[in-house]
């Protein structure tokens, strides 16, 4: 048997390899960004254009790289950032592998300008799809400047997998919030499209977590600092009161690394127990600072998951430590068993002498005497008063039943008249003839010719409110109501980049949008299904959905607008829903294009018929 097995070309593993490091545009930020901070770059740059497909810049002023390291660095495992094996146990820098700069000059044009301190000049390399096209001496700051252009440019196949512009450049923002905020000393600038997105000079951790987040959020921190043996803990977690349900401001940092851990979330989640709606969650800015040799982080190319040695004790010190923040700053509500507040002694009365109460009660007062005259003439001018004799008390009712007038029953009020006419239009689509029922305010039952039909009120709403607002967005006649008051809310900058986006998508929805600044927005108008006091929850769930998400198209926008405010504004489970509101829900079920499923393709209703009933009594 011939042999075949055989060892790969160099620009085939390469592009293996950029499989796992690079994804999609942000990859190639996160690569970059963190070999400038590992290079002791006090000030990046970081420019972008159409959502990093065509160039992505990152400029830095760090130590940079001698003719030689600069030619090395674009090849496999060639790494400064560790020598032997045993290096891996005690990281701290940023990147370790020596996989990033082969990966991205394997699926990308690639141009880099370096020059250290001690050199006079620098090096510019070019390389297209790991083949290196020129390397010449040139005139260069102190630094190193890596430019990508065309990223897949040779894997179209990759290429068609990216989404829209917009979609690309909020996980770039991603990235760069997450290496921003893991080091406040560093100053950022970011560029995209030619326009300022972020100017962050270096500062301390609060004042960097208020230039990302808005102006606003400085009222929501609370400081949290713990140090132990095993951990140092620091950083802020933001008020109960302002939990969202989208989780865009959860941060972990271990070791200025930003990690993620579903396990720790859970030890934040444990320390707001019965302080926060459930659905909802704490925003948090937490750094973790443990013994490199405590913590493995050579799990995955991505570097965001990590294996702690002791989670339990790591688990139960972050949540004691932050529900001692909360207490320490007041910000769990307290209650006093020992003191009655009304019992203090108010400030003004707190150094007179207790004396004797000057009350003077005329203990020969009789209400039933009859009155003098002459008190009678003082208090109603003229006239005098004489009690009826009454010999028994039955006798006060006296009479009494002959007050009641008879015709009372043939009066007719006015609610009848109102309520008699308010659906008389609606009442002629309706059919009563049909029996519903609702059973344990979750199913509405109704009967059918064949047997009946066991609906789940829930979905069925959705089914019919998620029909209406598509069809509102498609031909872009919804109906608003003006608010007396208009609403500010207040969101991130990122959460107000989302609602730009989405905006128009609301507008023919109904809502009607005033001025939007960096850290909020004004709703003046919101459509008629939407009550005043949900529309902060609404436009928090919008967030959320569109996050995770993420659509490429308009299309796409306008089916999770309309699936969203669905499912907020449907009856929910527990809801007690007249007769009327009963046969109401099954007629525009039953009047929809899909009856069968709602829009999260879950079964609205199933049918028993009357075989089927027969059975059960063989």
């Amino acid at each position: 048997m011939a042999d075949i097995i055989r060892l790969l070309p160099d620009h085939v593993a390469n592009q293996i390899a950029a499989g796992e490091v690079v994804q999609r545009p942000s990859s190639v930020v996160k690569e970059l960004m963190e070999n400038a901070i590992d290079a002791g770059a006090t000030d990046i740059q970081l420019i972008i254009k159409d959502g990093g497909k065509t160039l992505i810049q990152v400029v830095d002023n760090g130590k940079g790289m001698s003719g030689t390291d600069a030619r090395l660095s674009f090849e496999r495992h060639a790494t400064s950032k560790i020598q032997k094996a045993e290096d891996l146990f005690n990281l701290n820098t940023k990147g370790f592998r020596g996989e990033a700069l082969a990966s991205i000059a394997a699926i990308a044009h690639v141009e880099m300008l370096t020059k250290t301190e001690e050199d006079e000049i620098g090096t510019k390399i070019k390389i297209e799809g790991s083949k290196i096209v020129t390397q010449e001496v040139v005139v260069a700051p102190k630094g190193t400047s890596m430019l990508v252009k065309n990223l897949f440019f040779n894997i179209p196949a990759r290429r068609n997998f990216l989404k829209s512009d917009q979609v690309e450049y909020r996980h770039i923002t991603d990235e760069f919030h997450r290496i921003a905020l893991a080091h406040p000393h560093v100053a950022f600038n970011f560029y995209n499209n030619g326009s300022d997105v972020f100017q962050l000079p270096a500062n301390d951790f609060r004042k960097r977590i208020v230039h990302i987040f808005g102006r606003k959020t400085d009222e929501k921190l609370v400081p949290v600092e713990e140090e132990t043996q095993v951990v140092k803990i620091s950083g802020y977690i933001q008020k109960p009161e302002f939990a969202k349900k989208s989780r865009g401001e959860q941060f972990f940092f271990a070791n200025n690394r930003f990690i993620k851990s579903p396990y720790l979330h859970h030890a934040i989640l444990g320390a707001f127990e019965g302080l926060i709606r459930p659905g909802t969650h704490p925003g948090y800015f937490l750094n973790l600072e443990v013994d490199p040799a405590t913590i493995d982080i050579n799990i995955h190319p991505t570097k965001t998951e990590v294996k702690f040695d002791d989670e339990h004790t790591l688990y139960a010190m972050l949540k004691s430590t932050v529900k001692h923040s909360l207490g320490q700053f007041n910000v769990v509500p307290a209650l006093d068993f020992e003191q009655d507040q009304n019992l203090d002694t108010p400030y003004s009365y707190k150094n007179k002498q207790v004396g004797v109460p000057q009350v003077v009660v005329d203990s020969s007062f009789n209400p039933f005497e009859t009155v003098k005259p002459s008190q009678s003439n003082a208090v109603s001018g003229g006239g005098s008063y004489t009690k009826p004799k009454v010999d028994g008390w039955e006798n006060l009712y006296a009479g009494l039943e002959t007050t009641v007038d008879s015709g009372v029953s043939h009066l007719e009020f006015e609610s009848e008249v109102v309520n008699s006419s308010i659906f008389d239009d609606e009442k002629e689509v309706v059919d009563h003839s049909t029996t519903t029922f609702q059973m344990r305010k979750k199913y509405i039952i109704t009967t059918i010719k064949s047997g009946m039909v066991v609906i789940n009120q829930s979905r069925a709403h959705q089914r019919v409110l998620y029909e209406n607002f598509l069809k509102n967005i498609t031909i872009k006649e919804a109906i608003s109501q003006q608010l007396l008051f208009p609403l500010t809310l207040s969101f991130s900058t990122g959460e107000i980049n989302i609602l730009k986006e989405i905006k128009d998508n609301l507008c023919t929805v109904g809502f009607v949008f005033g001025e939007i600044t960096e850290d909020g927005v004004e709703i003046s108008g919101v459509p008629v299904l939407v009550v005043e006091s949900e529309v902060q929850m609404i436009m928090e769930q919008l967030i959320s959905d569109f996050q995770q998400e993420v659509p490429g198209d308009s299309f796409s926008q306008s089916d999770m607008l309309a699936k969203t405010l669905a499912k907020t504004l449907s009856v929910k489970t527990g809801e007690t829903l007249d007769e009327f509101s009963q046969v109401k829900l099954v007629n525009d079920l039953f009047a929809c294009k899909e009856t069968t499923l709602s829009p999260f393709n879950k079964k609205v209703y199933i049918t028993i018929t009357e075989n089927d009933i027969e059975r059960k009594f063989i």
